[in-house]
């Protein structure tokens, strides 16, 4: 289920954030080796009700209404969200030690209708392979902008990891707006927001996913 979005988030100036039009219930599966290297990071990405019948109409999916595709439309809704434009980062943040991991683009696509939402996932490849060696790896998921809004209400999963464990670390969304509000109030009404640097706000919403192998 989506989060319904805080009313003070709502309120905020349109230069600086619009509330999200697209909710995502998103799961993460981490994949090592037997060497406990980071290899894979699999992604599933569940639509909203709306955004998937926008998508299903677009594509002229489903047009019988009974919530199953055919062969040749699961073909077709198969990749529909894998067409990145270069430089996009699929909305996800992976950093071991603290230091940015470079993501393969998007791998192995799969799409379904699962109860009228559109469900896909698709696998990134970790360059370098890097091993845990007691670093923690810090998964996010996340539009800068927030014009998408990820939860993280799907299972994440460690595959392969030797011992690892994970944590959870959700948001403190009320300190959050405070902080954004107090910061506005010393604008002045007429400021440039641009011109001010103000922040984009996705991360500050953004659960983190930590693991920890201690015996890698």
């Amino acid at each position: 289920m989506k989060r319904a979005l805080p009313l003070a988030l709502c309120l905020l100036p349109v230069g600086l954030t619009a509330h999200p039009h697209v909710f995502v219930d998103t799961g993460l599966e981490v994949i090592f080796d037997d060497q406990n290297r980071l290899i894979h990071v699999r992604v599933t990405w569940a639509y909203d009700d709306f955004y998937s019948l926008l998508i299903l109409e677009e594509l002229q999916l489903d047009q019988d209404a009974d919530n199953n595709l055919t062969p040749e439309e699961s073909r077709r809704l198969t990749g529909f969200d894998m067409n990145w434009v270069p430089g996009f980062t699929g909305d996800l943040d992976v950093r071991l030690g603290g230091q940015a991991l470079k993501l393969s683009g998007p791998l192995e696509p799969t799409a379904e209708l699962r109860d009228g939402r559109i469900v896909t996932s698709h696998l990134r490849e970790v360059t370098g392979q890097p091993a845990m060696l007691g670093e923690t790896l810090s998964l996010r998921a996340y539009d800068e902008s927030f014009y998408t809004s990820y939860d993280l209400t799907l299972p994440v999963r460690v595959s392969g990891g030797n011992t690892c464990m994970t944590d959870r670390v959700d948001p403190d969304i009320d300190q959050k707006l405070r902080d954004m509000q107090a910061f506005l109030l010393t604008l002045d009404a007429n400021a440039d927001l641009e011109e001010n640097d103000i922040p984009m706000i996705g991360a500050e919403f953004a659960t983190e996913i930590r693991i920890t192998c201690p015996n890698s």
